[in-house]
């Protein structure tokens, strides 16, 4: 029987670039969403989102959001959830 092949531990520079656009994406659409709630009215410019930090992609490994926060890309905000820096 083969061992389970570990992740590695530090993450790829290409599973770094996955990431940071999948984080990105969602936190556009879940800011957008939010943007986009009834009760704005229909001849208004509409609101800002208050949202500023999602809980990250669960595909990627908690490192991989580790390693982003050390370069500086994000910022964590509590509860599990990361903020553009």
């Amino acid at each position: 029987m083969l061992p389970d092949p570990s992740p590695s531990p530090t993450p790829t520079p290409e599973e770094l670039k996955a990431a940071w656009k999948a984080f990105k994406k969602r936190l556009k659409l879940t800011q957008l969403d939010d943007q986009s709630r009834i009760g704005v009215g229909p001849m208004s410019s509409g609101r800002p989102s208050g949202i500023i930090g999602i809980t990250p992609p669960d595909q990627f490994p908690q490192a991989v959001w580790d390693e982003l926060v050390r370069q500086g890309r994000l910022k964590r905000v509590g509860n599990g959830q990361y903020a553009l820096k």
